[in-house]
């Protein structure tokens, strides 16, 4: 079986310490005011009228049904086989029609280089045997990484821990058809 590569967010754990953001940024020298992942805030009322402050990665979804992969007419911007939604920046003439098209404001345009940027789960880091720099950093351990077509993976096994344990489990826009590859994790 091929691998998938995915992510799951135990979202209860992020603390918004942005270690996740600036691991990126050095791995891979982005751009001043762009990122690559990023995290959102809100604020939620609970029971009794307490607040609390809810935290909420995001970046690429590595979506099976990628709206930036359509619109892309140099096919720059294709779906690899692991899963992975990548843009080949030699082909990339930087057109940016990709970007607007993402649902979840993954991509920008790197004026240095020319070319449209996202999330690429550290490709190279991979190749490597290694984790995404921003998991690795995570000091909550709330980003997951792995292959979730491999059952004994930590993803994997991960997100079958939750739904045996009835925590919420759901992905960003799934109403939008583009098979998001990024879980959010929730007690």
């Amino acid at each position: 079986m091929n691998k998938k590569y995915a992510m799951a967010y135990i979202i209860d754990r992020c603390i918004d310490c942005k270690a996740c953001m600036v691991s990126c940024k050095a791995e891979w020298n982005v751009p001043e005011d762009f990122f690559r992942t990023h995290i959102d805030q809100g604020l939620k009322k609970e029971l009794h009228g307490k607040f609390r402050m809810d935290f909420l990665p995001s970046q690429c979804n590595h979506c099976d049904k990628a709206p930036c992969v359509t619109v892309c007419p140099t096919k720059a911007s294709h779906n690899r086989e692991d899963g992975i939604v990548y843009v080949d920046r030699s082909r990339c003439v930087g057109c940016k029609y990709c970007i607007p098209s993402c649902p979840y404001d993954a991509r920008f345009y790197n004026h240095d280089l020319g070319v449209a940027e996202k999330c690429t789960f550290c490709l190279p880091r991979i190749a490597d045997g290694l984790e995404p720099a921003c998991a690795t950093t995570c000091p909550g351990n709330v980003r997951v990484f792995g292959d979730i077509n491999d059952p004994a993976s930590e993803i994997s096994m991960v997100l079958g821990a939750a739904k045996e344990n009835k925590q919420k489990v759901w992905k960003l826009r799934e109403d939008l058809g583009t098979l998001p590859n990024i879980y959010y994790i929730q007690k």
